[in-house]
C-alpha cells in the first residue's frame, strides 16, 4: 500500500495543502525535467524566474534528496529575467539565484550565464545577452508577479511588440 498524494488534481491545476507541500512538489517536478533532459540529450540548458516565489523551490533543489537526483554537471542555466542592479544588489535575481541554488551545487557557478542588468547601455546589454542564450532552451521557469509581469515583460510594454529579438531592454513597468 503506498501513502496517499499530498497533491491533488482539479483539471488542469495540482492543489496543494500549503506552502510547503509547493515548494517540495515544484522542486521535485523540476528535479525530475532536468534529469529527463540530461537522459535524453546529455546536456540540459534551463532559463530560471527571478522574483521571491522561486526561492524555497531553488533551495529545496540545491539541498536533500533531489540535488543527488539532478545531474548537475550537465546543465547550463540562464535567466528569464534580471533587474537592473549589480549582481550583489538584494534585488538581483542573480543573487538569488547565487544564495539559494548555486550555493548548494558544486560547480554551477561556472555553467550560470547571467544578464549583465547593471550595465548602464542596457540595449548593449540586451544585445549580449541574446548572443549567449543557446538556440534552444530545452526549460523555462516562469511566474507571474501581482501586477501580472511574467520575465519582465509588463502589461501594454512596448517590449510585448518585439517579433525578432529574443531579449529586450524593459524600461518602466
Amino acid at each position: 500500500m503506498t501513502a496517499p498524494s499530498r497533491e491533488r488534481l482539479e483539471g488542469d491545476r495540482v492543489v496543494l495543502p500549503d506552502h510547503a507541500a509547493f515548494v517540495e512538489a515544484a522542486a521535485g517536478k523540476i528535479a525530475t525535467a532536468l534529469a529527463r533532459v540530461v537522459q535524453a540529450r546529455g546536456r540540459c540548458s534551463v532559463a530560471l524566474a527571478g522574483g521571491a516565489t522561486p526561492r524555497p523551490v531553488y533551495a529545496c533543489l540545491a539541498r536533500g534528496p533531489l540535488v543527488g537526483q539532478v545531474g548537475w554537471e550537465q546543465i547550463d542555466l540562464y535567466f528569464t529575467d534580471e533587474r537592473c542592479v549589480p549582481p550583489d544588489d538584494p534585488g538581483s535575481n542573480y543573487r538569488m539565484v547565487a544564495e539559494s541554488l548555486l550555493s548548494g551545487v558544486p560547480g554551477l557557478v561556472a555553467r550560470t550565464h547571467r544578464m549583465q542588468g547593471e550595465r548602464l547601455d542596457r540595449d548593449a546589454a540586451a544585445s549580449d545577452y541574446e548572443r549567449v542564450l543557446p538556440a534552444r532552451l530545452d526549460l523555462m521557469l516562469l511566474g507571474v508577479g501581482p501586477d501580472g509581469h511574467t520575465a519582465s515583460l509588463f502589461p501594454r510594454s512596448p517590449a510585448l511588440d518585439e517579433r525578432v529579438r529574443r531579449v529586450v531592454a524593459v524600461r518602466g513597468p
